[in-house]
């Protein structure tokens, strides 16, 4: 996917992108745009090297005053390839940081973001003014475009992928709670799925703070409800006693696990493996069941991931038969290496049984 990504920035679009520019500025020259960004290194650059080097050179057959640039900027920025707008907030990023560029750089990310996430852009703003920044952040969670509202959670996430990590807010998120607080209610899935994923970064290195946030926000808005359970993803898998036991997942003492079995010991790459259980309860109670597989590394270690199978209210004395299969494709998010595997049942968080397996090279 990420393949296909790139290949989208060409010198194709490029051009086009470069002509939306000129039909507001016609001083800029399309054809040496295109020459000078599509170059000799351009097969080598990934996605977002190839955004970077297209603002490069947008600084280059721009206006060299910020504020010019901008305004051109803003009349194109409606008109651009999707891909192309990505360019505007790293211009921001890259040119705007300066203190008498501000307020310019506040109202271009507000308007980037529109067309394509400043998520990226304001990070560098958060660490080198962050009270500054924050309030900023907070003004925006209260805006009345959802993309703006969502650029105020998802740009402070500590974490963000492909993002410089804010590594202040990894110490000490409280900074970002208040916007979080903000945004729990929003009518928009969009915004409230990125303050699920903020709250899901900050489980990782504060679960406490986490659970205790879950408990306070759960049950009193079935939309943040959503953002708790989804934020919660990780401290779930994990295992979490006092997160399961906001979602009504409880000790396992009153239910019982019996003829966990495997299909085969020994798995082709590309194949599969079926697995087995039964589950039967004393009493009615929610059930969360889950298996992790321990996949062999290339380094000849062992790493967990954790898959969830269902999750499901039992009546008293119900019993249940589950059948599962797991395949061993290759995937572009996970390489498969030879050798011993492990595969382990969990019932709301609990380990409740471990079987032996071997990924081996023969083909199916």
């Amino acid at each position: 996917m990420a393949e296909a990504w790139k290949n989208v920035l060409n010198k194709t679009t490029v051009s086009e992108f470069a002509k939306n520019l000129n039909s507001v500025y016609d001083k800029l020259d399309v054809d040496k745009f295109v020459k000078a960004a599509v170059d000799d290194t351009w097969e080598s650059l990934e996605l977002m090297a190839r955004g970077k080097r297209v603002t490069e050179k947008m600084r280059e057959f721009l206006p060299q005053k910020y504020s010019e640039a901008l305004k051109i900027m803003d009349k194109a920025v409606a008109s651009c390839d999707p891909f192309f707008t990505m360019c505007f907030p790293t211009y921001v990023e890259l040119y705007g940081q300066d203190e008498e560029n501000w307020d310019l750089s506040m109202k271009a990310m507000e308007l980037y973001t529109q067309y394509s996430s400043s998520e990226f852009a304001v990070r560098p703003f958060i660490i080198k003014h962050e009270k500054r920044m924050m309030e900023q952040m907070f003004a925006w969670s209260k805006h009345e475009n959802e993309h703006v509202r969502r650029l105020s959670s998802e740009g402070c996430r500590p974490a963000l992928p492909w993002g410089v990590a804010l590594n202040s807010f990894k110490k000490d998120p409280s900074p970002v709670l208040p916007i979080l607080e903000q945004l729990k209610t929003d009518l928009s899935a969009y915004v409230r799925k990125s303050v699920a994923n903020n709250i899901n970064d900050i489980s990782k290195t504060h679960p406490d703070l986490i659970a205790k946030l879950s408990k306070d926000w759960y049950g009193k808005n079935d939309l943040t409800d959503w953002i708790v359970k989804h934020g919660c993803r990780t401290l779930l898998k994990k295992g979490n006693r006092d997160v399961l036991g906001i979602f009504g997942f409880h000790d396992v003492s009153s239910i019982n696990v019996s003829d966990f079995a495997i299909s085969t010991k020994k798995v082709p790459f590309g194949g599969e493996i079926t697995f087995s259980f039964n589950i039967e309860t004393k009493e009615a109670t929610k059930v969360r069941l889950e298996y992790g597989i321990d996949f062999m590394k290339a380094n000849g270690k062992h790493n967990r991931k954790i898959f969830q199978i269902s999750e499901i209210a039992f009546k008293a004395n119900q019993k249940k038969t589950y059948e599962k299969k797991h395949s061993f494709e290759e995937l572009s998010t996970r390489k498969h290496y030879p050798g011993l595997h492990k595969i382990t049942l969990i019932v709301n968080g609990t380990e409740q049984g471990t079987l032996d397996f071997k990924l081996v090279k023969e083909q199916r």
